[in-house]
């Protein structure tokens, strides 16, 4: 317009060519402007795409229009960093609740290698692909599950067991991960270790097998004679009053088992209550080796007592299974004593105890860690000659550890054994 009022002579040279000059001196710097703003736009947006969302405001440049893009520009860059920030939150919760989870768990590539270890993966088999872990991986059946798994055949559950010095049994199960994890985890391997439930069930079968063998036996050699008692010995009363004093025997046998079984479980029944009350150790122990008095007598053993006259009680306790205690390990002393036990109470610091000393030939080391197994006997056949069930240890055991005390035994062949029991001291 400007340029054609100068052509038509409206306006003279003078003011129209300045007036020109300021028209284009005000477009240029407006056009300046606008590059400045839109190449601080692109800057702004190349750094969320580039770097993550900042939550500091593009400054707004002086074109209204500009500006309020920029301000919905920084806007959104703080709402993406808001959820950015949120993601990461949910992550690492994720990640603190899958390392704290009491079951080992392994995240593997497509290679089935281990890329990621919780905590309880990594105490179980360490952290490199050597040693343990390498065993359980190339464990012939889980192998073969986690590639039916990475294959797309679905959840894969398989047993796994993996033998050795700790030997240990494991529920493995293998989830396939589509799409893939941010750290390239294709499979998910999750292990339930099932070792101690699979050793409470064989030790269940056990005490099942045991408990009818020992049972067994006895009802076997009654029956037998009552059939000879019918018969050949029918009209022979030699014979007669001969069984039935074994038959008396051996049903004596029979109640002691099973009084012992049911005394056995009324302990396992209880073990997990901590006892209440108190026991004070030197009368309890001198009342018990008064009652055993006439047993010592009748087969010529000296009891030996060294008890204090302080005041030793054990606190929190259950006296009458404390009593117990002392009764089955005198009992035990006497069956292999030769000549003379010891029974001698004691403290050490906090805690009270007791002990139990016998000049018998004593017991082999390996068969130590054993004694107080169900069952288990050194000697079997002297050992049920002299009535003993296999049992009495066993509830020692389980009575000691209500108690949160501890039972030791120290024996060598031919010097004797001790069984010392520690106690808290109230």
């Amino acid at each position: 317009m400007l340029i054609a009022l100068l052509g038509a002579g409206a306006v003279s040279p003078g003011p129209g060519l300045a007036a020109l000059l300021a028209v284009l001196a005000g477009a240029g710097a407006m056009g300046v402007v606008w590059a400045v703003a839109s190449a601080r736009l692109v800057a702004a947006l190349r750094a969320a795409a580039a770097e993550g969302p900042r939550g500091a405001p593009v400054p707004l440049p002086a074109l209204p229009g500009l500006g309020a893009v920029e301000e919905e520009l920084s806007r959104l860059a703080r709402a993406t960093e808001a959820r950015a920030a949120l993601v990461g939150r949910l992550r690492a919760g994720g990640e603190a609740v899958v390392e704290s989870l009491p079951d080992p768990l392994l995240v593997l590539d497509a290679r089935l290698a281990p890329i990621r270890l919780n905590r309880a993966a990594r105490l179980a088999f360490g952290d490199g692909a050597r040693g343990r872990l390498g065993a359980l991986l190339r464990h012939p059946a889980l192998a073969a599950a986690l590639d039916r798994a990475l294959a797309g055949a679905g959840p894969q559950l398989v047993e796994v067991a993996l033998p050795g010095a700790a030997h240990r049994e494991y529920a493995a199960q293998a989830l396939a991960m589509d799409p893939p994890l941010d750290d390239g985890g294709r499979v998910l391997l999750v292990l339930g270790d099932r070792s101690g439930a699979r050793a409470l069930d064989r030790m269940r079968a056990d005490f099942v097998t045991n408990a009818s063998h020992e049972l067994r036996t006895p009802l076997a050699s009654m029956m037998g004679f009552v059939e000879t008692l019918r018969g050949p010995a029918a009209d022979d009363p030699e014979a007669q009053q001969r069984f039935l004093a074994i038959m008396a025997e051996q049903g004596e046998r029979m109640r002691r088992l099973i009084d012992d079984l049911l005394g056995l479980s009324r302990v396992e029944a209880t073990e997990h209550l901590p006892p209440c009350g108190e026991a004070p150790l030197s009368p309890l122990l001198r009342g018990e080796a008064a009652a055993m008095e006439p047993l010592f007598a009748q087969r010529g053993v000296r009891l030996v007592l060294d008890l204090p006259e302080e005041s030793l009680t054990a606190a929190p306790a259950d006296a009458d299974q404390l009593a117990q205690v002392a009764r089955n390990l005198l009992d035990n002393a006497l069956r292999h004593a030769a000549e003379e036990v010891r029974l001698e109470a004691f403290r050490d610091g906090a805690r009270v105890g007791f002990a139990v000393r016998d000049d018998g030939p004593g017991i082999a080391r390996e068969h130590l860690p054993r004694l107080t197994e169900r069952f288990f006997r050194v000697d079997k056949g002297r050992a049920r000659a002299q009535g003993n069930t296999g049992l009495g240890l066993a509830i020692v055991k389980h009575i000691i550890q209500r108690h949160r005390g501890q039972l030791s035994i120290e024996s060598e062949p031919g010097v004797g054994a001790t069984f010392r029991v520690m106690l808290p001291g109230g």
